[in-house]
């Protein structure tokens, strides 16, 4: 993904700070972002409700081959809402390490690779209740850290 992408400033309203000469830039390194989201244990996933208002839930995941991928059942809400519009956020859980991911959320063959991987990460056996597999195809990816925000706040496109 890396090779890929320029990293820049994310655009905020003036009142953030950012791209202000007085706090300076020092861009976050890609390979601090693949870090966090490695070692998260849980992330929030938001999918966009048929009647328009969001639905946002926690899920386990893994970070393997420059993505994130996560299983859900079908007949989940988010299973649904992801296969009527594939459109979603990624974020983690703390508000002071940042990272979130914009995207489309496809489906993804479950590999032994991923279910390795996921029950590895998990200390789980899926044995053959493995549900549906999604892999983000991110379009955009920002970062910051809270305590050198907004000096940090990262943007890549993809």
């Amino acid at each position: 993904m890396e090779s890929h992408t320029e990293r820049d400033r994310p655009q905020m309203p003036d009142g953030y700070g950012v791209g202000d000469p007085q706090y300076g830039f020092e861009p976050i390194e890609w390979s601090w972002v693949v870090d966090q989201i490695s070692g998260a244990r849980n992330y929030w996933v938001a999918t966009n409700r048929p009647d328009g208002p969001p639905h946002v839930v926690p899920v386990w995941g893994v970070w393997l081959n420059d993505s994130f991928h996560f299983f859900t059942d079908p007949g989940s809400l988010k299973g649904r809402n992801i296969r009527r519009d594939p459109r979603v956020v990624v974020h983690l859980e703390s508000g002071d390490h940042v990272v979130i991911l914009e995207g489309e959320m496809l489906p993804h063959p479950a590999t032994a690779e991923i279910i390795t991987a996921y029950e590895a990460k998990y200390d789980i056996s899926f044995g053959d209740d493995l549900g549906d597999v999604y892999t983000l195809d991110a379009s955009k990816v920002l970062a910051w850290t809270e305590n050198d925000f907004p000096k940090t706040a990262t943007r890549w496109q993809f």
